[in-house]
């Protein structure tokens, strides 16, 4: 009806709104055929539509969107946060995929939704305009921000290290714009925009741009009146607090060594934002020769890893790593030159100690490393042992082919998240660094560790052959060069994760904490053997040590929450899971563990939750088949069956068993659906994926145990039960404190559906009794008095008295000291 257009027309001209805005531009699109622009523009549509941020506000009913041609445009309404995460979130989404380039604006500003020619909601206002400016002055890559948003954004610390200021400048109309650069590690651009360099600015600003900092606009009648109020308090006081203050703040000095060094990620400064890899590959080396210098104590790269290059607040970081000086650097790589700058900062009075410029040749790279470790020495005065000076003076390879493969793959290993995917791409560069150079021992002691890392994690799938080439790597590390720390590392390693022979383990362990007294990962590794031979008070001692090296690890965080959930002392584990979120906030795995916590207490609203936002990938199959686990637990599981569908539509190789696994789970959505047939033709597809691995990893009692529930369901009692056997044969409880009773819950599971109650019911009781890492839903929650009441695989048992007792019980006994690492799922 047309006056009702009118009048809706004449509405949304007047009123004004707040709009947090996303611009977004595809760079070089004019230059494409005409169907690769239809191509690039369907990609881009559906990595925006796949983010957390857009899904949220869409459900919400708080987000326009509006196509540009060559991009499009985004409104949020709730949060300056939401255009930010969402821009982060795409770029994470295209960085591998290395196609599409973008350019990204944001701002906040008054907008107006009008109806256009065509009927159709649009919108227009201020904020428009200057946000298409703002998007305008980027290059390929680039996230700016209007200073208004970067202000209101670095009143939260979780964004301050990733805002870096850019200046003002003039843009199109004679417009000012005060930019700011958002970038979070290989995320964004960190280059100065070239518009920024050719146009004129209104304030210069120098090459380092450093994190805004939030500005404090205190009402000033509110704080004249506070004063009025607090002044004679303020008085009397005064002298008492600054002593007090003054004594704190010599106690706190007096407590950081002086020979202590945190090494920042360096900044890339090239023109190839792919030579990111080569930067932190720098950074990494250095850090590693430090590391092996017994009087300095070095901050490990995981606790590092959250700061930006070139970060405002040095002392508070500083304070935060507990160390006394700071090394900032960048690495600029063209061709066959590099330019690495490094400068060395005093924390307490964030005063420059000393700086250099180097320029090499890429053969010399070595010597660089090598010449900034030795002056970092030579400057806090550090005592250095005849071997320590080896070690400084150390290169690895004559090939640079061969050092440019292995600092890839070193790349793979330092990502923050760890998956199939970083860890075959760890392997392959790896693989080609030690077939162009056969004698580089330091890239065969990698993959045997990223080998043993995969074997015991599941990771990469735990086969014969992947279990041989970690051996076969970690000999030929060895024989090359018979005191390498990080082959004697990885030897221990490879007899932890692959042979399950503790004492040998413990004995390499050993032997390389002499020789990488800064190494934060062989306490960690002693901390897990301990931890498996059920020795609690002996792992945590470890843990502590390992923390002391790397506070802010976020592996480490959450391996002690881990420890709590198979302790059952959940409190415990939310306050360690938070201080994971303190540092790496929105991290879906994360944010998932605190769901299975929630649906261990039977608190299912608060699991629903903190799930509902989350949209894992296939790669994080702990989490969506957290995500399935409480549609089950709810006996809600139909909307979780087309994600799972959708998933296995286009299963990814990569994830090997965790393809049978996650139809498994469809088959038990399905089954509590009521579609029993859909079950039957999920199971045994299930199945059949699973035997086709087994001959290759036989010792996986994860897959054993899915093949045992499987067969459960499809009717087949005897296979079952005897794979149920095997699975706890190939992992006794008596090798293993922790995850040894994983396979006694898939047999209890088993006897369970196949009416064996009174069995069932003696394995449940023993389980609940005892800490341990639980198999199911791969966020290593044990089953407690809650689950049993929710869960529908125990409904033949309801009317039993011993699962009814059960039930009824309280929380299981909470067991003390110890620590855990992440299940080996």
């Amino acid at each position: 009806m047309p006056e009702q257009r009118i009048e809706a027309r004449e509405k949304t001209d007047l009123v004004l709104e707040i709009a947090h805005l996303l611009f977004i531009d595809v760079v070089g699109y004019s230059k494409l055929l005409v169907n690769e622009q239809i191509e690039w523009m369907q990609q881009l549509n559906r990595v925006v539509r796949s983010t957390d941020c857009f899904r949220e506000a869409e459900a919400s009913g708080k987000l326009i969107r509006l196509p540009t041609g060559d991009g499009m445009v985004l409104l949020f309404f709730h949060s300056p946060e939401q255009p930010a995460r969402c821009a982060l979130q795409i770029s994470e989404a295209l960085r591998d995929e290395g196609q599409i380039q973008l350019r990204i604006g944001i701002h906040s500003g008054p907008v107006n939704q009008v109806i256009d020619v065509n009927d159709q909601l649009n919108v227009a206002g201020a904020g428009i305009n200057v946000g298409q400016r703002v998007m305008d002055c980027g290059d390929a890559g680039h996230i700016l921000l209007s200073k208004h948003v970067a202000e209101d954004l670095a009143h939260y610390s979780h964004w301050q290290p990733y805002l870096h200021d850019l200046g003002e400048c003039e843009a199109k109309h004679g417009l000012r714009l005060h930019l700011v650069n958002l970038y979070k590690n290989d995320l964004g651009n960190p280059a100065i925009p070239e518009k920024l360099r050719g146009r004129k600015r209104w304030r210069d600003v120098s090459g380092t741009v450093r994190p805004l900092k939030p500005h404090h606009r205190p009402g000033l009648i509110a704080l004249f009146a506070l004063l009025l109020c607090g002044i004679a308090i303020a008085v009397a006081l005064s002298l008492f607090l600054l002593g007090q203050a003054d004594s704190k703040k010599r106690q706190s000095v007096a407590a950081i060594p002086d020979k202590s060094i945190a090494v920042l990620p360096f900044e890339n400064r090239s023109d190839e934002r792919a030579n990111a890899y080569f930067a932190n590959g720098i950074q990494d080396e250095i850090l590693t020769r430090l590391s092996k210098i017994a009087d300095l104590k070095v901050i490990s790269r995981t606790s590092t890893q959250h700061y930006g290059s070139s970060p405002e607040n040095v002392p508070r970081i500083a304070g935060e790593l507990g160390v006394a000086h700071i090394l900032e650097g960048s690495v600029q790589k063209e061709g066959d030159a590099v330019r690495v700058n490094v400068q060395l900062i005093r924390a307490i009075d964030d005063s420059h100690v000393w700086a250099q410029t180097f320029d090499k040749k890429l053969t010399d790279i070595f010597l660089v490393e090598s010449e900034i470790a030795k002056a970092i020495t030579e400057q806090l005065q550090v005592q250095l042992t005849g071997r320590e000076e080896e070690v400084l003076r150390a290169k690895a390879t004559d090939s640079p082919a061969a050092y440019d493969a292995y600092l890839r793959g070193l790349a793979y290993t330092l990502k923050t998240l760890n998956t199939p995917a970083t860890s075959l791409g760890a392997q392959r560069y790896l693989r080609e660094a030690v077939r162009l150079d056969p004698e580089f021992a330091e890239s065969w002691a990698l993959l045997s560790y990223v080998d043993s890392i995969g074997y015991i994690s599941l990771n990469l799938q735990p086969t014969i052959a992947l279990r041989d080439e970690a051996r076969r790597s970690a000999d030929n590390a060895l024989i090359l060069q018979p005191n390498l720390p990080e082959a004697i590392l990885a030897k221990g390693y490879y007899y932890y994760a692959c042979e399950k022979d503790y004492p040998a383990a413990v004995g390499y362990f050993e032997r390389a904490s002499e020789l990488l007294p800064n190494n934060s990962r062989i306490s960690q590794s002693l901390a897990y053997v301990a931890r498996r031979r059920g020795q609690w008070e002996q792992s945590e001692k470890y843990f502590s040590q390992a923390e002391r090296l790397d506070p802010r690890n976020t592996s480490l965080l959450t391996q002690r929450a881990l420890l709590y959930v198979a302790l059952r002392r959940f409190p415990e584990a939310l306050q360690k899971l938070d201080q994971v979120l303190n540092i790496t906030p929105d991290d879906v795995d994360t944010l998932a563990l605190k769901a299975a916590i929630a649906q261990a207490q039977g608190d299912l609203p608060q699991a629903a939750a903190l799930l509902y936002p989350l949209h894992p990938s296939s790669a994080a199959a702990g989490s969506l088949e957290t995500q399935v686990y409480q549609a089950i637990l709810e006996r809600q599981p139909s909307r979780v069956i087309p994600r799972l569908q959708e998933v296995l539509a286009q299963p990814d190789p990569a994830l090997g068993y965790y393809n049978g696994e996650l139809r498994l789970w469809l088959g038990w959505a399905q089954e509590v659906a009521g579609n029993r047939e859909a079950a039957r033709q999920s199971w045994e597809l299930a199945r059949s994926q699973l035997e086709s691995l087994l001959n290759e990893q036989p010792e996986n009692y994860i897959l054993i145990g899915d093949l045992a529930l499987i067969n459960m369901k499809l009717g087949n009692k005897a296979a079952a039960l005897a794979l149920a056997e095997r699975a706890i044969a190939a992992n006794p409880v008596e090798n293993d404190a922790i995850t040894g009773p994983a396979p006694i819950e898939m047999r209890a599971r088993v006897l369970a559906g196949m009416g064996e109650a009174e069995r069932a019911i003696a394995d449940l009781a023993k389980l609940l009794s005892i800490p341990y890492a639980g198999p199911l839903a791969t966020q290593d929650i044990p089953l407690t008095p809650a689950l049993l009441r929710l869960d529908p695989m125990f409904d033949s048992l309801r009317n039993e008295p011993g699962f009814q007792k059960l039930v009824a019980a309280e929380a299981p006994k909470q067991t003390s000291l110890s620590r855990s690492e992440p299940s080996p799922r």
